[in-house]
């Protein structure tokens, strides 16, 4: 059973009187289980605690405040893992929207070539998606790459969940595909409403 904390491997546990045990014990946990108002119970068992023997302190906890105490270290630092990951996601967006937006200004005569000869604005536009959406594959291929290399890192921060959970590695890669296409599509939009005589004169 976990008694101690989530890391711990599952061990053969037994149950015996505290009298039968070897040593002097200094701390006893007692488990409540009750249907009453949590601040009742507690009353009632610091009551009976205090009859037993008013010397000995008591310290009450309910089992939700006993796990979040057992995780708060690894969930500080999943919550800074989390955060660095949106700044990332936020800088990786930016990057793709300065690549994109910056190959369409350099384009600008050749969109209104293509344009001029009958190309629509929305070819030009999912011409220049796609341009962005190749960038944001490869980048995501070569992180799948990594993750699956340091995977045993990040192994000892998880719980419940694998270090290659297939669902995990899904969902990341949508989003990032998704604020890539996002990222990309906007400066495309807006050269493909250029108007192509503007853009022919363009130097």
């Amino acid at each position: 059973m976990h008694d101690q904390s989530h890391e711990n491997a599952h061990r053969p546990t037994y149950y015996a009187y505290f009298r039968q045990l070897p040593g002097k014990a200094t701390t006893f946990h007692i488990a409540l289980l009750g249907q009453v108002d949590l601040a009742a119970l507690t009353a009632s068992a610091r009551r009976v605690a205090r009859d037993l023997d008013p010397q000995v302190p008591t310290l009450f906890r309910t089992l939700t405040d006993v796990v979040s105490a057992s995780l708060a270290d690894r969930r500080f630092v999943l919550l800074l893992l989390a955060l660095f990951g949106g700044l990332a996601l936020v800088l990786a967006s930016m990057g793709v929207y300065g690549v994109i937006a910056y190959t369409a200004s350099q384009r600008t005569r050749e969109l209104g070539v293509r344009m001029a000869l009958g190309a629509r604005g929305r070819d030009v536009e999912a011409m220049l998606v796609r341009q962005g959406a190749a960038f944001a594959l490869a980048g995501i291929a070569i992180g799948l790459v990594a993750a699956f290399t340091l995977t045993r890192v990040l192994a000892s921060l998880l719980y419940g969940v694998g270090a290659t959970d297939p669902l995990s590695y899904a969902a990341t890669a949508l989003v990032l595909l998704a604020a890539a296409l996002v990222a990309s599509w906007i400066p495309a939009h807006r050269a493909a409403r250029v108007d192509p005589m503007v853009a022919l004169r363009y130097e």
